[in-house]
């Protein structure tokens, strides 16, 4: 099944479902994640996808967990045109299942705060952030939009692992009432959500995200399909970027890099490493010196 979100609205209510398996599996071939990062950082983009679902072309947004677990930050970057990628800062984090018998998000999260920040072309990024709930991000996702919007919503993220750590599943659902959607409705849908399956569960048992959204809407009146977008996980960085920043280092330490007669420089990304020859690092020190002579 291929990586897709699909945006609907039905009755009194907007809904938008990903299937997000092929592009969590990238990210966790990238950074070589064990299991608790695997399904952290999946969860974590497939919920940027959807918070991003709204935004204009261009613009992007930006999620990020930093909690005082073991897997420290945990970011993903988002465009309305369904581009993601993200990572997770100790990816080889190993912990017990949990009560439930669950991989252990909350407890590789840990306590501490999520924000998001939505950069849409204006001087400065609209951020908020509100502390995390219970590092299962999901649930933090919904708290962060009920606190910052006042706007109560339900949003379910999965990632279905492997024992040989690659994602058999992964997907995610944001419901939203509309404004004026009656009590009637929002415990109608209620009552849907209460019983339905793990997201994870219906994405693996083939389940496409139109359907999802048929069964997590049933009752509720027509569905109206308004687009699908199909989504990959891609990184905007580039040898001319890193170039970019080995240029905004100090003299001393481009000059210093320069002496050791080649660079090595990975994006947090992707994992993408970028090497850099003798010759190349003293073009840009040339650069960099023809430059603050023409500033001087």
């Amino acid at each position: 099944m291929k990586d897709t979100l699909t945006k609907a609205v039905a009755g009194d209510f907007r809904i938008y479902a990903a299937c997000t398996t092929g592009l969590v599996n990238e990210a966790i071939r990238r950074h070589g994640c064990h299991p608790v990062a695997a399904a952290a950082l999946g969860r974590t983009m497939t919920g940027a996808l959807l918070l991003a679902v709204n935004l204009k072309n261009e613009e992007a947004l930006t999620l990020k967990f930093a909690g005082d677990g073991p897997l420290g930050l945990v970011v993903a970057d988002a465009s309305p045109e369904g581009f993601v990628r993200g990572y997770v800062e100790h990816p080889k984090v190993d912990l017990p299942l949990n009560a439930k018998g669950k991989i252990d998000v909350g407890g590789g999260i840990g306590a501490g705060i999520v924000s998001v920040t939505r950069f849409t072309g204006l001087k400065e990024p609209v951020a908020g952030s509100a502390a995390i709930l219970t590092g299962e991000i999901a649930e933090d996702l919904t708290k962060y939009l009920y606190d910052s919007e006042q706007t109560p919503s339900s949003i379910a993220l999965g990632v279905l692992v492997a024992p040989d750590l690659t994602a058999l599943a992964a997907g995610g659902f944001f419901v939203q009432p509309l404004p004026g959607a009656s009590e009637e409705a929002i415990a109608h849908v209620e009552e849907n959500l209460a019983v339905l399956p793990a997201v994870s569960d219906m994405v693996h048992g083939g389940m496409t995200t139109q359907q999802m959204i048929e069964r997590i809407m049933a009752g509720c009146g027509k569905v109206e399909f308004l687009a699908e977008t199909d989504l990959a996980f891609r990184c905007q960085c580039s040898k001319e970027r890193v170039e970019g920043m080995l240029l905004s280092l100090g003299r001393d330490d481009l000059a210093s890099l320069v002496e050791d007669g080649k660079a090595e420089v990975c994006c947090h990304f992707c994992g993408e490493a970028y090497q850099f020859t003798g010759e190349e690092l003293q073009e840009l020190l040339a650069h960099k010196d023809s430059a603050t002579k023409k500033e001087g």
